[in-house]
């Protein structure tokens, strides 16, 4: 509760800053004072469960998650002056509407009232929209704000339904209470259909197949900043927010909810790798990759008992990997029309730091070691092959080889084909970000049991 508290008091002084006409202070203190919130958040990681009327819940499960989510924002905040840097009388408004997005996402995850989890994931998706369409003389930025807003508010319409038929058929918001009434076998059929409808809000918030259709233009459109938050906090946040409700809703779900898992699970993998093999926009390709790496994070919803520390580790290896490529694509199609490949030619001769970050970020989402994406993997398929599900092991190992094509493209790009344009300056904080992220891609791979014992 008080990381909430303290992100939203942080984000209102942002504003106050622009009133004040302290601009250049704003996003130094802001990252001060995310570090300092994380430190607040991470003395708690090992405290028993704290509960506040049982509206936000404070335990082994929403800290870890709310720390990556304020680590990840601070690396976004630390991106926003210079890719802003035409637009620095907007910087307190970049900058808050982060801040306020990022309590959503804390209480998304440390929701324990479904009213509280629908107000969370509000906050979180008005942010986006605007976030999406914030460049207003863009047709494109415009374009994908409108689809972003029109599908985010259909998916919004299903949650809303999905906690109405809920709440009707067990007749509290509450979690515990739902968890509990659950495991009796005379639960309504309202609750059943609620928990559809859920999930399918959920799926489309995640852009898992067949309820990806907006992912690819609305991430090709929006400024790429945008982009890489929505392709690394935004889903990672839907992503832990949509198992903690089947962890709680699973006690009484029929068999037959694995089977639809495992499709959605195989349909993603598959549809997004496939689809991302015959990209050349570079933001599209990133697109199709979340879309499959998606479908690899939905497999841990089928062992929910025992997967929660597995979904951090992966969603942590993927979304440090995906600050480090977003970095170099920033540098890269800066002031550029398009963010296709051929921009990324010759980048290994003028600027070999950005394309080795470049290609260790890539080969960490393919899964080759020594990246925590690798460890992800495999920690993953063995707890799949645990769990009996032998068919699915197997179209994800497929998936993982079929990945690694279209991020060789990419690759081979950087390495084998000459620079069209001479070496332009890189900005620190590129780098600083870039170099940060890969590190700790690294480090956790290194150290996994860091990150995997702390949802034992």
């Amino acid at each position: 509760m008080y990381t909430l508290i303290a992100i939203a008091v942080l984000g209102v002084l942002c504003l106050l800053a622009e009133i004040f006409n302290v601009r250049k202070a704003i996003v130094p203190v802001t990252i001060i004072g995310l570090l300092a919130i994380l430190g607040l958040t991470a003395t708690g990681l090992n405290d028993s469960a704290d509960s506040y009327n049982n509206m936000i819940v404070s335990d082994n499960f929403s800290t870890p998650f709310s720390c990556l989510f304020i680590l990840l924002t601070v690396f976004l905040i630390a991106l926003t002056p210079s890719f802003h840097q035409k637009e620095v009388h907007k910087i307190s408004d970049f900058v808050s509407i982060k801040l306020f997005l990022l309590t959503g996402a804390v209480a998304m995850v440390a929701f324990g009232n479904l009213a509280m989890f629908f107000l969370g994931i509000e906050i979180l998706s008005i942010s986006l929209y605007v976030l999406a369409a914030s460049n207003r003389l863009s047709l494109k930025s415009n374009e994908a704000g409108m689809k972003y807003f029109l599908m985010g508010a259909f998916a919004s319409g299903f949650i809303l339904f999905g906690i109405a038929l809920i709440y009707g058929a067990i007749g509290s918001f509450d979690m515990a209470v739902i968890q509990e009434a659950g495991t009796s076998a005379d639960v309504e059929d309202w609750f059943y259909i609620g928990a559809i409808l859920l999930s399918i809000g959920m799926l489309f918030k995640i852009a898992a197949a067949p309820f990806h259709f907006w992912a690819p233009d609305v991430y090709e459109g929006s400024p790429a900043l945008t982009t890489a938050l929505m392709s690394t906090l935004a889903k990672v946040v839907a992503m832990a927010a949509f198992f903690k409700l089947v962890s709680a809703m699973n006690v009484n779900l029929p068999d037959s909810s694995q089977t639809a898992l495992m499709v959605i699970s195989i349909l993603s993998m598959t549809i997004g790798n496939i689809m991302a093999l015959k990209q050349n926009n570079v933001k599209r390709m990133l697109a199709f990759s979340g879309i499959s790496h998606a479908g690899f994070m939905l497999m841990t919803l089928l062992a929910v008992s025992t997967s929660a520390g597995i979904l951090l580790y992966y969603a942590s290896a993927y979304a440090l990997a995906g600050i480090a490529a977003f970095s170099v694509l920033l540098y890269v199609t800066k002031d550029k029309d398009n963010e296709d490949i051929f921009n990324f030619n010759g980048l290994g001769k003028t600027n070999p730091l950005l394309a080795a970050i470049l290609t260790g970020a890539l080969l960490s989402m393919a899964g080759i070691p020594i990246f925590s994406g690798f460890f992800a993997k495999v920690f993953l398929f063995g707890q799949m092959l645990n769990a009996g599900h032998i068919i699915l092991v197997i179209v994800a190992v497929v998936n993982s080889i079929i990945s690694v094509g279209y991020y060789f493209k990419l690759i081979l790009a950087m390495y084998t084909k000459e620079a069209t344009e001479a070496a332009k300056p890189v900005p620190f904080v590129y780098t600083a970000v870039a170099t940060v992220a890969i590190v700790l891609n690294i480090a956790i791979g290194l150290y996994p049991s860091f990150l995997l014992d702390l949802l034992v």
